[in-house]
């Protein structure tokens, strides 16, 4: 438990604060004032300054901020004339739209950027992947994996998980090695309507299920209610790891533009979600489940989590920069910006609907575990 909560830590800690950097690099770039550039949450622990900018270290390690001059602006700011004293020439909103519009999508960019990274190390690693018959020796250390589990099976209830490797299967004295997804779908026909075991690999843990094949299951879901598959490693050299990262990164993030879009607007139309939303417990949990699996799993998280929070972040609501995004093209087209006062409410209200999702999902992925 204590290394699932480092990693969590660690994961979502940098995340948050490779997209912080984004913002930090680009306004320093773009002739921004930044005034402090933070590792971690206040209280400050310790910070150095250098030239105009404060380095700090703060307590809470779950992420980082930057602070741009100018960027929370009083009325009084908002209301100068167009000859602005020489010392607010550095500020965030005396600078053009477009340089403004490129700082605040720097943190989206950096997210996607780390996914290509993190896929691309996965891919000179060996990324698992799903093996074709007659392409076995393109992998190695195949093994039949559960793929995917239906709701209320014989396997979730037994507490298979996804990425479990079947590797025996048993009932009573006799004991069968599984070499693949065939033997298990004669072995699981023969002894139907009786409890047998299964010997699965979960990382470096061995652990054996007992459960019992339904005689009569539902439609397309099986005796034991999953998908099987042989997955093995494919390993690329660097310089095709870094093209099969990347590209892998830019097929996901259309695949989860298209699985958001579908999630609005059937929350539009219907009211109801269609499938799950997970908060830091559920986060959580599930860095558990991919530390067990080992390394390259968690680095595969880790890059779904991060384009994840890029496409999050893009989303044109109030407190994300997809919302701040679209008060810049609104004063594009206005020719002028929205009252301080009314950008501020309007934020804090974004912010406030954030904090109460966020609990609404912490609550139900607590509710789950009991």
């Amino acid at each position: 438990m204590l290394l699932t909560i480092i990693v969590s830590i660690l994961i979502l800690g940098l995340l948050i604060f490779v997209h912080e950097l984004g913002h930090f690099i680009s306004a320093k770039k773009l002739g921004m004032k930044v005034e402090e550039f933070g590792f971690g949450f206040p209280p400050r622990i310790f910070g150095v300054k250098k030239g105009e900018t404060i380095y700090s270290i703060n307590l809470i390690p779950l992420g980082g901020f930057v602070k741009i001059y100018g960027e929370q602006r009083s009325e009084k700011e908002k209301k100068k004339k167009k000859g602005r004293p020489k010392k607010d020439k550095r500020a965030f909103y005396a600078k053009p739209i477009w340089k403004r519009a490129i700082v605040l999508a720097m943190g989206v960019v950096m997210n996607l950027f780390l996914a290509g990274v993190l896929l691309s190390v996965v891919h000179g690693l060996g990324v698992p992947t799903l093996v074709e018959e007659g392409s076995e020796n393109n992998a190695s250390n195949i093994q039949i994996q559960v793929l995917a589990i239906a709701p209320d099976s014989p396997a979730m209830n037994a507490g298979l998980k996804t990425g479990d490797a079947i590797n025996g299967l048993r009932f009573a004295e006799y004991e069968l090695l599984v070499n693949n997804v065939e033997d298990i779908q004669k072995f699981v026909a023969r002894y139907t309507g009786e409890e047998i075991t299964l010997v699965i690999q979960r990382g470096k843990e061995v652990l054996e299920k007992k459960l019992t094949p339904r005689v009569s299951p539902p439609k397309n879901e099986g005796p034991l209610g999953v998908a099987l598959g042989p997955v093995g490693l494919v390993k690329y050299p660097w310089y095709s790891a870094i093209w099969q990262g990347f590209k892998t990164t830019g097929q996901m993030t259309v695949g989860f533009i298209g699985l958001f879009y579908q999630l609005f607007k059937n929350l539009i139309l219907t009211g109801k979600l269609i499938g799950e939303v997970a908060g830091p417990v559920g986060i959580a949990s599930l860095t558990h489940q991919m530390t067990k699996l080992g390394l390259v799993y968690v680095l595969q998280f880790t890059a779904l989590f991060s384009i994840n929070l890029a496409i999050l972040n893009s989303i044109p609501f109030p407190a994300l920069d997809g919302g701040r995004l679209l008060f810049l093209a609104i004063e594009k087209i206005k020719g002028s910006p929205l009252s301080a006062k009314t950008e501020q409410l309007v934020n804090g209200l974004g912010f406030a609907i954030l904090i109460a999702l966020m609990i609404l999902v912490t609550f139900k992925d607590i509710v789950k575990l009991f």
